[in-house]
């Protein structure tokens, strides 16, 4: 009778050992972490109806704010710090800095050769593009009015076989900078980037997000 006594209770013991992970509660653990030193980057490609194609390239920095500011991403969401101190808002000012430029890829739409198409992104091209910042909160999209532009620069692209520059069509490449009022913006929310034609048409959307 002892014998079954000690067998039951040994079946017991390892019943529980096997169970407790599973029925006990369990630590949150970090799932990932992601530096933003330096800044935030955003890139996409765009395309012009009946026109060129091109990618957008740029950051969103501010001086020091983002030096040491990780996201962790645990079980209950994700927390934003900077060594041992949490942070929730961006800070006054954030600036944000992109290029364009000519690009093709397989993203871009192909048109016909004989289509009379633009290849090429041009000033006048350019100069009629009308450029819109957000900030978005889930699907909720708020205007920024208040962007100061601090630079712009339209610059040629030296061809790699200079020797043959005078034989291709000139290219360009177009830089920005905004100073983008940023007190009290969750860190959550992301800065949204859009393009349109003066009709509307959107010809690229990108957001830069933490």
């Amino acid at each position: 009778m002892r014998f079954r006594v000690t067998i039951v209770s040994v079946a017991l013991v390892l019943a529980l050992v096997f169970l407790e992970p599973a029925s006990l509660p369990q630590p949150a653990r970090d799932k990932n972490v992601w530096n933003y030193e330096g800044g935030v980057s955003l890139i996409t490609n765009g395309s012009i109806p009946d026109g060129p194609c091109f990618r957008i390239n740029g950051r969103v920095t501010a001086p020091g704010f983002f030096d040491n500011l990780k996201r962790i991403d645990t079980d209950k969401g994700a927390v934003f710090r900077r060594g041992m101190e949490t942070i929730t808002s961006f800070p006054d000012e954030v600036f944000l800095t992109f290029v364009i430029r000519d690009h093709y890829d397989q993203t871009c739409p192909r048109r016909p050769e004989d289509a009379g198409a633009a290849k090429y992104l041009t000033r006048n091209m350019m100069s009629t593009l009308q450029l819109y910042l957000y900030w978005k909160h889930g699907v909720e999209l708020r205007p920024i009015a208040n962007a100061e532009s601090k630079y712009f620069s339209v610059d040629p692209i030296i061809p790699y076989a200079a020797a043959r520059a005078h034989d291709l069509p000139e290219r360009f490449q177009w830089s920005y900078e905004y100073a983008i009022p940023s007190a009290g913006v969750p860190l959550t929310d992301s800065l949204v980037l859009v393009l349109r034609t003066p009709e509307g048409h959107m010809v690229a959307r990108v957001a830069a997000r933490l």
